[in-house]
């Protein structure tokens, strides 16, 4: 355009090339979104706002996140029936080590996802590469039936597809982004050392908790998930004779994530001490944390049967 500038044709080529770019209105069409987080959310609000019709899917998805979700919102028991009439399909998923049957999301949008795609159908991309089947979508995408791959993370495979469309990976590109992340970042560990609470881990389940009563003591415990852990806790508390009052358990993967606050003012006197090394050494414990006072101590691990403090 700069050089056509200087020949003086920049504006009569600007009327006449435009029939070289054509596209297709987003309006009424179908936008898929895989993952409903926080990005996901408000994805889907967007789509809506712009006057498509939004189908989800989301198998962990929050209390909280589904009030953010488009009031018309269709949500699906699968990807694949997510995916089945979309035009647009954006995935907003974390990666996960693994196959799906593994417990993982490495490949999730593979050849039986895919074949469920429309001929035409518009793969969006910004979370993590490895989530697609690379040779499954060059297959789909080498049929040629108008379907297009958007990305900002390069593939061997398709980085250079004529139906797909790599881009720089500018998501946090802005100084006003920049300021975001870090603010966010260090509000995200603040609330993790003084309340327990998760959000934005990759490895780690979302969790949402209420405020601490005061005078209440709050236990955090990261094991194992496999069956038969939660009782095993709970037990220790039971035997020192120490009430709950409310507890939480999310997971995620092979990671649980257990928080209990108990009343220290309740039942038999007992030794804080005690309960923490004898939850923290159970089979299958990884960490446990205790919350009171000072925040940002108390941690205790299990490293192959030794505990550390």
């Amino acid at each position: 355009m700069k050089d056509l500038g200087k020949q003086g044709l920049a504006r009569e080529r600007v009327e006449k090339d435009k029939s070289m770019f054509g596209g297709r209105e987003i309006k009424g069409k179908t936008l898929a979104v895989i993952g409903l987080g926080h990005i996901g959310s408000a994805t889907a609000r967007d789509g809506s706002n712009l006057g498509m019709t939004t189908v989800g899917y989301d198998p962990g998805l929050s209390v909280a996140s589904a009030l953010n979700l488009p009031r018309d919102m269709t949500l699906m028991d699968s990807i694949s029936s997510a995916v089945a009439n979309a035009d647009y399909i954006s995935i907003n998923i974390p990666y996960i080590k693994g196959t799906p049957e593994e417990g993982g999301t490495h490949g999730i949008i593979g050849k039986a996802v895919i074949r469920h795609f429309k001929p035409d159908a518009v793969l969006l991309n910004f979370a993590r590469g490895e989530l697609v089947d690379s040779d499954a979508l060059k297959e789909f995408l080498d049929a040629g039936d108008g379907g297009r791959y958007i990305s900002d993370f390069p593939d061997d495979e398709l980085w250079n597809h004529k139906n797909a469309i790599i881009l720089p990976h500018l998501g946090a590109s802005t100084e006003e982004a920049e300021d975001a992340a870090a603010s966010m970042a260090a509000e995200t560990i603040r609330k993790y050392l003084e309340t327990g609470k998760i959000r934005h881990s990759v490895n780690f389940p979302t969790t949402d908790l209420p405020e601490r009563d005061t005078g209440c003591i709050r236990f955090t415990v990261v094991n194992q998930n496999v069956p038969g852990m939660l009782s095993k806790i709970t037990e220790v508390f039971a035997r020192h004779k120490v009430n709950i009052m409310q507890q939480i358990n999310q997971s995620r993967g092979g990671v649980a994530y257990n928080v209990i606050d108990i009343d220290p003012t309740e039942g038999d006197t007992f030794n804080l001490k005690d309960v923490q090394k004898e939850v923290t050494m159970l089979e299958g414990v990884l960490s446990s944390r205790i919350l009171f006072g000072a925040a940002g101590v108390g941690y205790a691990r299990n490293i192959d049967g030794v505990y550390h403090v």
